[in-house]
């Protein structure tokens, strides 16, 4: 069974040789090749680039036995397109002019997807021919939540803070500004696939900081429209929330094929929370890459036995470190090629 296929079956829930296999921020600064490259080329140069995204894509494939190939691009690429300015100093990404107000929400552009965002789709065709045809490709993008996250004044450590201020301040503007975003994102999806991508996953790295109900009545909506608007583009759909436990059944809802699940809930409490209907993906704690082989090799068994080894993309909870070791990525890799599923499938 190739990759590509292997990846697709597990989407769908369907019986597999073994779990696929990706990992979240799979090309990144953990990769002396990633770091060479960025030696020459500034973050926002390469993400612009197709060539060199694709050529970023591709590093670890070409070093890992992985299942799927994600593309290589950045969340923030969708206010940029809005017409807002995007830098990257050290300390994390900067945006301007910060949203705070109804004004500055009515000064945002409505991009062409297909023409302001154009060198993601190339980037995707690019990749796919060096990719060939037996790994898998996904697309991703941010959620409407959490790109409005770095839209807001940066307050301390959690960038979550002035969205949910606002949240709980103005909840209508709040709410227009979800839904505009909802619509670029849905936009923006819908041309990676017909750029090539065989399943999209959205990313909520913040969503799980708000309660259960602000979730219901200002970010479910979001997810529900975007996955509803991509039903029919016939590829799977990824949930990733970070903080899951307090929403799954939420999630469930917006009817995803594969919803994540991060490391903070074991995998078969959320296979018992939302059935069989669904796959599952993650769910190792991104620091694990740090132990030794035997207590990867071992993490990796659980995931596989918590799930039957079906219905199940192994991944990690959240997004690797950018100083998590090679070594690490291999024993963790290597574990799930060499698994062996429960006797009793």
């Amino acid at each position: 069974m190739d990759s590509r296929t292997r990846f697709l079956k597990a989407c769908r829930g369907e019986a597999v040789d073994r779990p696929p296999v990706w990992f979240m921020r799979q090309a990144g600064r953990y990769l002396p090749e990633y770091r060479n490259h960025r030696a020459k080329h500034e973050f926002l140069e390469v993400c612009h680039t197709p060539e060199l995204a694709a050529e970023v894509t591709m590093m670890p494939v070409n070093r890992f036995a992985v299942d799927a190939a994600i593309i290589f691009s950045d969340i923030l690429v969708i206010p940029e397109a809005m017409g807002l300015d995007v830098t990257y100093p050290p300390g994390g990404p900067v945006i301007k002019p910060e949203i705070e107000t109804a004004a500055h929400v009515d000064a945002l552009e409505t991009p062409v997807v297909a023409e302001k965002l154009a060198y993601v789709g190339e980037a995707l065709k690019e990749t796919r021919k060096r990719l060939g045809d037996d790994k898998a490709l996904i697309g991703f993008s941010g959620s409407p939540f959490t790109i409005a996250c770095y839209m807001m004044p940066k307050m301390g450590k959690d960038r979550s803070m002035g969205a949910r201020i606002l949240m709980k301040r103005d909840p209508a503007l709040f709410d227009v500004l979800m839904d505009r975003l909802a619509d670029i994102v849905v936009d923006y999806l819908k041309m990676q696939i017909a750029s090539g991508a065989d399943a999209v996953q959205l990313f909520d790295t913040w969503a799980g900081e708000v309660t259960p109900v602000e979730y219901e009545r200002h970010i479910l909506p979001c997810h529900k429209k975007i996955m509803e608007s991509l039903a029919d583009e016939g590829v799977p759909r990824i949930l990733y929330v970070n903080g899951v436990c307090g929403v799954l059944e939420m999630m469930a809802a917006a009817e995803p094929e594969v919803i994540g699940v991060d490391w903070r809930m074991r995998l078969f409490e959320a296979r018992r929370r939302v059935g069989e209907k669904f796959a599952l993906q993650g769910n190792m704690d991104p620091f694990a890459l740090y132990a030794s082989p035997e207590h990867i090799r071992g993490e990796v068994r659980r995931m596989i036995d918590e799930t039957g080894g079906r219905g199940h993309i192994v991944n990690l909870g959240h997004g690797i470190t950018p100083d998590a070791p090679v070594e690490g990525v291999e024993a963790f890799i290597d574990a799930v090629v060499n698994a062996e599923l429960p006797k009793s499938l």
